[in-house]
Formats: structure tokens, C-alpha cells, sequence
């Protein structure tokens, strides 16, 4: 089944303190979609459930990032989360600690109704 990409939102989240990628992302992902409203799918015919939900986090340490977690953050749509080497550790002037930063590429596709 083709799909046809209709919106592309990007986030910035941050641990400041913890190093802890999976809050990272998951801020990431509520920043790239907290103004976001897809009511055009009606359009289509399609529900927001039919919404296929495509989520790129980048974060220094993606082997640390729980994308079930993540995935969570989304309230609809079929929605796959892939963690791949990005953002930033930032260390603290005295060591021991670091500020992580996380970007998030949110893709939303729907079936274009044709048979591939």
C-alpha cells in the first residue's frame, strides 16, 4: 500500500540532568506535534487512527532509547519509532553530568488508496 506523506513536524526535547535519552525523545516528540492538529484527514475519508506515524529520534546513545516509551507520546495512528545516532551531550563543567538533547522527526502518512 502506497502512502502519500502529508506532514513532517520536528522537536528539540532535553535531559538536563540524568543523561536520560527516553525522556529526551519523549519531550522531542510532544514538542514536534504540541501544535499540531490534523483535522484534514476527514478529507481523505480517514480517521486520525488511520494515520501512519513515522518517528525519527536522534540522541548520542540510541541503543538507551525505550521506543515503546516513546510511541506512547502519540495519541493516534499506527506508529513506528526508530532511534539512530544524533543530538547532543553537552558535559557539565564539572563533569559527572551532561545535558542530552534529543531531535525528533515526526512523519505522518496516510494510504493513498491505490493499489501498489
Amino acid at each position: 500500500m502506497p502512502r502519500m506523506r502529508c506532514i513532517t513536524e520536528m522537536g528539540m526535547g532535553v535531559d538536563v540532568h540524568g543523561r536520560d535519552a527516553t525522556k529526551a525523545a519523549k519531550r522531542a516528540v510532544s514538542d514536534a506535534i504540541r501544535h499540531s492538529s490534523l483535522s484534514f484527514v476527514r478529507l481523505f475519508g480517514k480517521t486520525a487512527h488511520d494515520m501512519f506515524v513515522d518517528v525519527t529520534i536522534g540522541v548520542p546513545n540510541p541503543e538507551t532509547v525505550d521506543t515503546e516509551a516513546v510511541a506512547k507520546e502519540l495519541p493516534y495512528g499506527m506508529v513506528t519509532v526508530t532511534a539512530v545516532r544524533g543530538g547532543l551531550e553537552i558535559p557539565a563543567e564539572q563533569g559527572g553530568d551532561a545535558i542530552l538533547i534529543a531531535n525528533a522527526a515526526v512523519i505522518v502518512s496516510l494510504d493513498d488508496g491505490k493499489a501498489g
